[in-house]
């Protein structure tokens, strides 16, 4: 049995989610955890809330022992990018592209 949370609309883009996830996929939820605290990036602040949520769903929906509980998949996504546009040279616009992700942790018991 497995459990999951995600965040949508998350205002860091995927490229710099997607090697933090790298960092705590197949880990234990205690490895996880304390990887994702003591990493100094934003993403990994954003990938411990959703990692604990995971947690809190399957402790509280599922019935499942934490103690025994490994990410079994993290993922970061795209979302959809904000177009804004900035004045160039000559008159012209330079195009700014605002990503966002969708990020999603998927925990399960330990076979």
């Amino acid at each position: 049995m497995q459990a999951k949370a995600e965040a949508k609309y998350i205002r860091v883009s995927p490229r710099k989610m997607k090697p933090i996830a790298d960092l705590v996929r197949g880990k234990s939820v205690k490895d996880a955890q304390a990887i994702l605290k003591f990493t100094p990036r934003k993403g990994a602040e954003i990938f411990l809330k959703v990692l604990n949520s995971a947690v809190a769903n399957a402790e509280n929906n599922h019935h499942m022992d934490v103690e025994t509980l490994i990410v079994k998949d993290i993922y970061a996504n795209q979302g959809p990018t904000m177009k804004r546009w900035k004045a160039g040279s000559m008159g012209r616009a330079n195009p700014i592209l605002r990503r966002s992700s969708h990020v999603g942790v998927v925990v399960a018991e330990k076979e």
